[in-house]
């Protein structure tokens, strides 16, 4: 249960997005389904945020043995841990991790309680104890936490179990059968094979000789009863024996017509089955060929536009015989072709996992870059840019090309979004800390449907104006690289959007 319980995609969204309304009552409805004791999902500092008991939420547990066991380990642990009462927990528990960063530990209490009611019914004592000779479990609630040798010196008065034991392991010559002053005692002991468990039991000969009393008596009285119809079965055996073996035969030959049946069904079903297999496979490969020419035209879109507005502004210097300024705007075509090769080799975001080889960039020289790339775009519709940078680098390991990428897309959105506004404004933020953190946001209309925001070919532009696959393409390439991209809306109006990408290790050793 703590494994299936640790890829619970409800709990992982519930740890990642600190969002914990719902989790208590999804651990009551897994407790009451596995009949469990008690179910706890911790954070990784050890808070409990989560927890079928709700007086426990909020509390720590960082230094409990099953939240530190389970950090050490990669598999289930089992923990045993003993109060102040004498009374034992065991618990089960599991670290839950996303692509290798610890987000907490779930736990699984479990109830073994109800056990001691059971073992007492065919007993008269019963212990468990550990590797160390402990006792965890037994009958006898002052027992726990003691050896056996404290447990039975404890008991108020000397009893027969008592006196035997103690007779018995004085007497090594003596059989197992041990009377001392008319009163007997069987002592069993069994290992559990669980961590060196072991589970001694002490019954009474006294109460053993009563229940094989009482079943002798049975068995006698049965075996008279079974004696006397046995020679009234004899005689009508012979007869109903024929009778049952044609009742079999016809029985057999139903059961081997429906089996041919079912044969038959299910070969017919395989070959259905196989032929809406391939069917699938076809559109598959459709659908992908669709998205992969929708997205080359989407990415080329931006790289081309910027080649005109140069090209234009060239042939403008040429007129005026300004040759070495219209040698610059040619360089920057040349770059913006280089660009388009890049992008080509490298358009496999959506359709794909994983990336080229990555390296360690700043984050900051990426936010020039795609400033750069969408400068005639913003100059032409006259788009207040505000820049927060920090003078420090913030270095993350990346494609520097599938990055800027993103940051296009964020920035031609941010351009689309305030075609409507008087004083359209466009504010990029570039943070550092824990985590890179680079924020967009615009002054324009916001966003209308945050769920379905990433999903391909979802757009809220004119027809012509976009297929919706910008947004689909940034968040796989943002996955890729190790982050997250998300959206929401401002508090003074507009959309923001931000991308979330891990610090790189050295430059966070170095830091510290």
């Amino acid at each position: 249960m703590p494994l299936l319980l640790a890829r619970d995609p409800t709990l992982i969204g519930a740890l990642t997005s600190d969002d914990y309304s719902q989790s208590s009552t999804r651990l009551i409805s897994y407790r009451d389904e596995i009949g469990a004791a008690e179910l706890i999902l911790l954070d990784a500092d050890g808070r409990t945020v989560a927890a079928t008991e709700r007086s426990q939420l909020g509390s720590t547990q960082r230094n409990a043995p099953y939240f530190v066991s389970a950090l050490r380990s990669n598999d289930t642990v089992f923990t045993t841990t003993q109060h102040e009462s004498g009374r034992y927990d065991f618990s089960f528990s599991r670290k839950i991790e996303i692509g290798g960063d610890l987000i907490g530990v779930i736990v699984v209490r479990v109830d073994l309680a109800k056990l001691e009611l059971a073992w007492s019914g065919f007993s008269d004592a019963v212990m468990v104890t550990n590797s160390e000779g402990q006792i965890i479990l037994s009958t006898e609630s002052r027992w726990r936490g003691r050896t056996e040798e404290e447990a039975l010196s404890a008991r108020s008065a000397p009893t027969a179990i008592q006196r035997a034991v103690e007779v018995t392991a004085d007497w090594t010559a003596l059989p197992v059968d041990s009377f001392l002053r008319a009163d007997a005692v069987l002592r069993q002991e069994a290992l559990v094979g669980f961590r060196g468990w072991r589970m001694t039991s002490f019954t009474t000969y006294g109460s053993v000789r009563e229940r094989v009393n009482t079943v002798i008596a049975l068995e006698i009285m049965g075996f008279s009863i079974l004696l006397a119809a046995g020679f009234y079965i004899a005689s009508r055996r012979a007869q109903t024996r024929s009778v049952v073996f044609q009742r079999e035969s016809a029985e057999l030959r139903q059961l081997n017509d429906a089996l041919q049946r079912e044969i038959a069904e299910r070969e017919k079903a395989e070959k259905n089955l196989e032929v809406a297999e391939q069917t699938l496979q076809q559109s598959s490969k459709l659908a992908v060929l669709g998205e992969m020419s929708a997205g080359v035209s989407h990415e080329l879109n931006q790289p081309l536009a910027a080649m005109k507005t140069y090209l234009a502004g060239a042939r403008l210097l040429l007129h005026r015989n300004r040759p070495d300024e219209a040698l610059s705007s040619f360089q920057r075509i040349d770059d913006l072709i280089e660009r388009m090769g890049a992008i080509t080799r490298q358009l496999k975001s959506y359709a794909r996992k994983g990336g080229e080889e990555l390296e360690p960039i700043d984050a900051r020289a990426s936010v020039s870059s795609a400033l750069e790339m969408m400068e005639p775009q913003l100059k032409r519709r006259n788009i207040e840019i505000a820049r927060t940078i920090p003078r420090t680098p913030v270095i993350v390991m990346a494609d520097r090309i599938r990055l800027e990428q993103v940051l296009i897309n964020l920035l031609r959105n941010a351009l689309d979004a305030t075609k409507s506004v008087d004083v359209p404004q466009i504010e990029i933020l570039v943070s550092g800390g824990e985590t890179a953190l680079i924020t967009v946001r615009d002054n324009g209309a916001g966003i209308r449907d945050l769920e379905s925001l990433f999903e391909p070919f979802y757009t809220t532009k004119a027809p012509g104006d976009g297929v919706g696959l910008g947004l689909a393409i940034s968040s796989g390439i943002v996955n890729d690289l190790g982050g997250r991209l998300t959206a929401r809306n401002g508090r003074s109006g507009g959309a923001v959007f931000e991308i979330r990408l891990p610090i790189h290790k050295e430059t966070t050793q170095a830091a510290e």
